[in-house]
């Protein structure tokens, strides 16, 4: 199963990790300067909850934003 929220269908995006060195000039240094970018992954915040679906219970991968705005009850 896919890293990817079942309510909202938030999934990982890809993306760059910017490195930068030095200090910069509004706290005193000559700038900051960036390095070479490399590629990375930003993944969801996905947990895994039992829940009724169609009056049935079922587990299910979904992110806790979706969680926690009561899109979904927990089966207690």
């Amino acid at each position: 199963m896919a890293r990817r929220c079942e309510i909202c269908g938030k999934g990982t995006v890809a993306g760059n990790s910017v490195p930068r060195k030095g200090q910069a000039k509004k706290h005193g240094g000559v700038g900051q300067h960036i390095g070479v970018t490399t590629k990375r992954v930003f993944r969801p915040n996905l947990v895994t909850i039992k829940t009724l679906v169609n009056g049935a219970p079922r587990t299910i991968k979904i992110c806790t934003r979706c969680l926690r705005s009561g899109k979904v009850e927990k089966l207690v």
